[in-house]
């Protein structure tokens, strides 16, 4: 102890007698900046500017046999294109195996580090955020190597018509962009979207078939469909005006990208968004506008989004409309419409909770010909056994009412939480898919498929979590997978 006394003693009269050589490692020792600022965490600071560093990386594997064979549930619910099996398994291809070449697996690397410099101004803070980001996968389907664009390279013939494709990217820049402001900001670069599409998820634990079908959303193609239009490079001003209510317009897609990121037709470029939100005691809201491919002087799709939720004492209560009509056939496409509304509300009652959510969904291709009309209803009953166990009993169900035919589908469940320690949770579930239906469709589908699935999730602190899932169904279809992440800041 009187030697670790020493050294410590010895260098902090060194730090306090050297002024000019602490001077020199000033980056190192002010914090001055990132103080006044109000900036906490990994930090650096120079006399003007105050680095603020954060990171992570996450890991997943699968392995099993998760092909899909057949499709389950509703096959043109929303966007009149097929939206799979809702999360059982077969989210990496919807493919039929062969004897000997049946294991499928999948490796996935992500990491990210962003940096965020501030500096104080006349307008409020001026901010620089550059964010890099990195994706290494691996894909076998029916041990077949899939390559970056989606095709199988060998292992058994696939069935299905797409496997989707592997996300292979070096350090490329996630976000890079400018802002200013306090109270109203300014922003400049590539950054998100602040389009508003929340408000919108169901409370009962099954969630509502559309609902999935969007890409957990209500049914506004730009947060599920393949053409996002929304987000990548921007102009974009938000401002709060006070009393929780905020305001924001922006121009996006300025360079003409889609969800992946690669160019589209020029005609697609360019998105004006507006945004109006409020977030008040007990109450938010919101409405999103969108016109979208404005550069070139014509508007080839508009949509608007809506939510709200109110929460009051024991009770919640939410709704979300969203539609979007597209005009593309100044470049090739389709000229279609989409409308999808959702209601849900929830009460407590001591140790229970009851859910009950319904939705309405319409899509017309009015070039195609097609058209799809469809309602979905959706409820739960959770029992909270002890402070740490919980039981959720849950149903939901979709009629839809297509130009090729009907078709009606119905999914039960059970579901066991249970906090075995405050860092471990345990998760199990088992259910069942019935559908019923009259259309004619390429998919080949089964009448009632039986699943069952438990997670083990640890999140001892740190930033890090992990789990293991497995998964299997009476279609002979199983996955086990592995995750684990760590962020810092």
């Amino acid at each position: 102890m009187k030697l670790k006394s020493l050294i410590l003693g010895t260098v902090a009269a060194a730090g306090l007698s050297t002024g000019a050589f602490a001077a020199d490692l000033g980056v190192l020792t002010s914090l001055d900046v990132c103080d006044a600022l109000g900036i906490s965490g990994l930090t650096i600071s120079s006399d003007t500017n105050c680095l603020q560093i954060s990171g992570g990386v996450s890991y997943e594997f699968n392995w099993g046999d998760y092909r899909q064979g057949n499709t389950i549930g509703s096959d043109l619910i929303v966007a009149v294109t097929p939206v799979g099996s809702y999360g059982i398994i077969g989210s990496s291809g919807d493919v039929v195996g062969a004897d000997g070449f049946e294991t499928d697996y999948d490796s996935k690397v992500e990491a990210w580090l962003k940096f965020v410099g501030t500096a104080d101004s006349d307008f409020g803070p001026a901010k620089a955020v550059l964010k890099i980001k990195s994706v290494s996968q691996t894909r076998y389907i029916n041990e077949g190597e899939v390559g970056a664009d989606g095709v199988q390279l060998g292992g058994a013939a696939l069935t299905a018509t797409s496997i989707g494709e592997v996300d292979n990217r070096d350090f490329y820049i996630d976000e890079g962009y400018v802002s200013i402001g306090d109270s109203t900001v300014i922003m400049a670069g590539k950054k998100s979207s602040i389009a508003n599409f929340g408000d919108s998820e169901p409370f009962n634990f099954t969630k509502l078939f559309a609902w999935d079908a969007v890409d957990d959303g209500v049914g506004f193609d730009a947060d599920g469909d393949r053409v996002n239009f929304t987000g990548e490079h921007v102009i974009q001003v938000v401002s709060d005006l006070g009393n929780g209510l905020n305001v924001g317009v922006g121009l996006e897609n300025l360079n003409g990208a889609d969800a992946d990121g690669l160019l589209t037709n020029a005609h697609g470029a360019g998105t004006l968004v507006g945004v109006l939100s409020y977030a008040g005691e007990g109450i938010t809201a919101h409405v999103t506008g969108l016109a979208i491919g404005v550069l070139d002087g014509q508007v080839d799709a508009w949509g608007v989004h809506a939510g709200a939720t109110g929460t009051f004492d024991n009770f919640r209560v939410r709704a979300a409309v969203g539609y979007l009509g597209k005009d593309y056939t100044s470049f090739g496409g389709d000229e279609s419409n989409t409308l999808h509304a959702m209601l849900t509300g929830e009460a407590t009652f001591d140790m229970f909770t009851v859910a009950l959510s319904g939705e309405y969904a319409r899509a017309e291709n009015t070039t195609a010909g097609t058209e799809s009309n469809g309602f979905g209803i959706g409820g739960s009953i959770g029992a909270a056994i002890t402070d740490g166990v919980k039981i959720n009993l849950g149903a939901r169900y979709f009629n839809n009412d297509l130009t090729v035919g009907d078709e009606n589908t119905l999914q039960v469940a059970a579901q066991l939480v249970a906090a075995v320690s405050e860092t471990i949770k345990v998760t199990g579930e088992v259910g069942a898919y019935w559908r019923d239906t009259t259309a004619v469709t390429v998919f080949d589908f089964n009448d009632a498929v039986v699943y069952g699935s438990a997670e083990l999730a640890w999140a001892p602190g740190g930033g890090f979590t992990s789990s293991i899932k497995g998964q299997a169904t009476s279609e002979g279809a199983y996955r086990a997978t592995y995750k684990a992440a760590k962020t810092f800041e």
